[in-house]
């Protein structure tokens, strides 16, 4: 082992520092997820292989050696959401550790939480996402581009019934109302509750699909809730909403001892 160290490189330091990396990286990526159990199932599978070829059970080795012929295949189609993600957070606009990153000013949260307290109170349904670090402009492409000094009235009056654009999702990006009336990717997560309606599936797809933060107010019972990282947070009190928002919007982690709320629960 000695010797091993020994015959090491500023270049092997290096090798070794990537992988690493990367490897880290993909488990950060799929820690929580569908793709954990997906894994552990691959590992199964690779442990049966090894006992295939130790015992030589020939059935068994010659369907796990036409399973590998085409595991690459195999791994991109079950993984896609995962790559798909992996690529999106290399390619996202965030910098390097945290420098010149651009947090959101208070009387911006201000102007969301206004707006999100008055149409609760009014029981208005309403979805609006902040853009963090993954771009969303395909996403605001799907609506009417806006790109209007973010201000409570004007949220308010978007998503009245009156409202052409009501229907759809507001994309808040850079501290300005980009687009309203936006169409966005619904959740396929099967644990959802079959009474939620189309906003908090919206508000979980976009969330599943990239790191922004959307915040939903039901129009049936005008309750506030917070989606992040495919994740629904409770916000019944317009403090823990602020807390969530300063967290979130200023490029930090939501504290893990914050419990989400279970999605059979949601109503």
């Amino acid at each position: 082992m000695t010797g091993l160290i020994g015959h090491m490189g500023i270049k092997d330091v290096v090798d070794i520092f990537i992988v690493t990396f990367l490897i880290y990286q993909g488990l950060l990526i799929v820690y929580g997820t569908r793709a954990v159990q997906m894994l552990t199932g691959m590992g199964i599978i690779v442990a049966l292989f090894w006992i295939g070829h130790s015992y030589k059970l020939y059935s068994l080795n010659w369907l796990l050696d036409h399973f590998f012929d085409s595991f690459f295949i195999i791994a991109i189609i079950l993984f896609q959401d995962q790559f798909r993600n992996a690529l999106a957070s290399f390619g996202t606009r965030q910098r390097f550790f945290g420098l010149f990153k651009q947090e959101i000013p208070g009387r911006e949260i201000n102007e969301i939480i206004e707006a999100c307290q008055s149409l609760s109170r009014e029981k208005i349904g309403a979805l609006i996402v902040v853009e963090r670090n993954h771009g969303l402009a395909n996403y605001m492409a799907t609506g009417t581009s806006l790109r209007s000094e973010l201000h409570a009235d004007l949220l308010y009056a978007i998503f009245q019934s009156s409202s052409s654009l009501h229907d759809g999702a507001v994309i808040i990006d850079q501290g300005l109302i980009s687009a309203a009336g936006c169409f966005l990717p619904l959740t396929r997560n099967v644990e959802i509750d079959r009474h939620l309606g189309t906003r908090h599936r919206a508000a979980l797809g976009i969330t599943e699909d990239t790191d922004a933060v959307a915040i939903v107010v039901s129009e049936e019972k005008g309750n506030i809730s917070l989606a992040v990282g495919g994740q629904f947070y409770s916000c019944d009190h317009s403090k823990t909403l602020r807390k969530y928002l300063k967290h979130l919007l200023n490029r930090e982690k939501l504290d893990e001892s914050l419990t989400p709320i279970k999605l059979s629960d949601m109503r």
